[in-house]
């Protein structure tokens, strides 16, 4: 196993579960799939099983994340994607449908992707002040935006 490879375990709690895999080498997520029909109405959301569940070293933690095909034709984002390795229950995927159109999931298709990532955890101190930097306080814009060609005419 390559250095930065860790051993996780998966449990099918459906018989028509697919474990989830990387579609090439090197991928940071593994595709993960659904195990029902689900239709998602236009701005709504459903949570979808994927009839596994895992378990993985402590120090690490899954992100459940957008498929960018999902994304981008079809208007699906997932929502509520950490999960903490202590949790050994079913992974679920709540997505929701941006667009204006009903999607419909069937049983077997690709539905997020599933990220392993090392946990970091964070000591916190309280303090009166913080450091200077060069952006400061400026937020949502302040670096400026970028010219979109057609709205530049």
């Amino acid at each position: 196993m390559p250095a930065n490879t860790i051993k996780i375990k998966i449990k099918k709690l459906h018989p028509d579960a697919i474990l989830p895999s990387y579609a090439h080498p090197g991928d940071a997520g593994m595709d993960i799939y659904s195990v029902e029909d689900v239709i998602i109405p236009p701005k709504e959301r459903k949570t979808i099983s994927t009839g596994i569940s895992m378990e993985y070293p402590e120090g690490y933690c899954t992100l459940l994340w957008d498929k960018s095909g999902l994304a981008s034709k079809n208007g699906l984002t997932v929502l509520a994607g950490a999960i903490e390795y202590t949790y050994r229950g079913e992974y679920k995927v709540v997505l929701l449908n941006t667009s204006d159109q009903e999607y419909v999931v069937k049983k077997g298709d690709k539905i997020a992707q599933v990220i392993v990532l090392p946990v970091i955890t964070a000591e916190t101190e309280e303090v009166s002040e913080l450091s200077d930097s060069v952006r400061g306080s400026g937020g949502f814009g302040s670096t400026g935006l970028v010219k979109n060609s057609a709205n530049s005419k």
